[in-house]
């Protein structure tokens, strides 16, 4: 089997132990209880291009407060069924929630560009995805105001190993794991190089051909923008997967 190789492996563990993630010690931490419930839809509309469709409805205290909302919808492009690139545009609306709330509720507009590698280990099927997103976030002079006053632009680069292991022998049930590390880039960074890294494990099962169902547990461990305080969110996750065809042929 030919070897897959990660050519940001290497930038990433250098990234992570650069001085510049523990320039300050006087760390605050702080646990937080949520819950998100997730659709995630890669529609073919023909034999290589596609329609990405994805919505996160992110709640504090597991589902009593918002927490935030993610739109995502994206185009994607499979020139083999190993490989898919995707373009798109995400939206995402971050509410103040836990013990230090960021100042106000402000919306976030994004641009994505990434690829996603699949290959299998024996009977485990792996995958590769990285991602580049140019984010625009709203910030308020003042908190009270409701307008927008002007808008921050940042990069971020984000990478995650996923793994399937199937479980029995039909394959319908599965047990998913990754991890996935995200690092900021560019002139507005600040004291955040290192954005969060998240950490998933949760058990899948394949409704039909084209839908499958997780329900998991997943640990965001996230820097605050300030670089102060340092977030656990214990994070359960419901999702539907569907990579149903949008036109169906006759």
């Amino acid at each position: 089997m030919e070897k897959i190789r990660c050519p940001w492996i290497g930038f990433i563990i250098v990234l992570v132990t650069h001085p510049a993630f523990s320039q300050n010690s006087q760390r605050i931490s702080t646990v937080n209880a949520n819950g998100w419930y997730n659709y995630f839809g890669d529609h073919p509309v023909s034999e290589r291009w596609g329609v990405h469709l994805e919505g996160q409805w992110r709640r504090h205290d597991v589902i009593s407060k918002w927490q935030q909302l993610l739109l995502r919808p994206a185009i994607n492009f499979s020139p083999s069924k190993n490989l898919m690139f995707t373009a798109g545009y995400a939206f995402v609306d971050t509410y103040p929630y836990g013990a230090f709330p960021v100042t106000h509720r402000f919306p976030e507009h994004r641009i994505f560009e990434q690829a996603i590698l699949k290959h299998e280990l024996g009977k485990l099927g792996l995958q590769h995805r990285y991602r580049l997103e140019q984010r625009y976030l709203g910030q308020k002079i003042q908190p009270s105001d409701s307008r927008i006053d002007f808008w921050r632009y940042e990069n971020r680069f984000r990478y995650m190993m996923r793994v399937n292991i199937p479980l029995g022998e039909e394959k319908k049930l599965y047990l998913g794991v990754y991890d996935e590390i995200m690092v900021n880039f560019g002139n507005n960074v600040g004291a955040n190089i290192f954005d969060q890294n998240r950490a998933y494990a949760a058990l899948g099962y394949s409704l039909n051909k084209n839908t499958k169902l997780e329900i998991g547990y997943l640990l965001q461990t996230l820097q605050q923008r300030n670089g102060q305080v340092i977030e656990y969110n214990h994070t359960f996750q419901l999702s539907i997967f569907s990579t149903a065809p949008i036109f169906r042929r006759r």
